[in-house]
């Protein structure tokens, strides 16, 4: 609950406390508090236990941090991962490759990995069939970005 509070931090909180409530309430507000969260355990968990009774048999193993969609999505897939094909999908998709693509396709270069041979040009004349070179890009323009 509290993972995230240092050995300062405790130590502050406790000298903090001793300050406010004196030596002598200290140990009284400390069992009222933790006989307090006790309490709150115990209904959390009987409300769980009712809600699981009222469900049926059909949801005996169910768990409510099920609830959580990370959590709900991450179970089916450890229990029907290789169902679902996902390993092929994760293994048949190269993330560079289509990137380059579409960075040749914005640029308006042809990919090295499919480009036909010759392109057949629709109009004649010397300044449509120039092509960029493989490595001119455009110019950047600060005030565009």
């Amino acid at each position: 609950m509290f993972n995230d509070i240092g050995g300062m931090e405790l130590i502050a909180l406790v000298v903090l406390a001793v300050l406010i409530f004196g030596p002598d309430k200290l140990p009284k507000l400390i069992q009222d508090v933790s006989a307090f969260i006790r309490k709150i355990r115990a209904f959390s968990d009987s409300a769980k236990q009712d809600i699981r009774d009222e469900l049926g048999p059909e949801f005996k193993d169910f768990e409510f941090e099920d609830l959580n969609p990370k959590k709900f999505i991450r179970k089916q897939l450890d229990q029907h991962g290789d169902d679902l094909g996902i390993d092929e999908i994760r293994n048949g998709f190269d993330l560079k490759k289509e990137m380059a693509e579409v960075a040749d396709a914005v640029n308006g270069r042809e990919s090295s990995s499919d480009a036909p041979a010759a392109k057949p040009s629709l109009t004649k004349g010397p300044d449509l069939e120039k092509k960029p070179a493989p490595d001119d890009r455009p110019p950047f323009d600060a005030d565009a970005t």
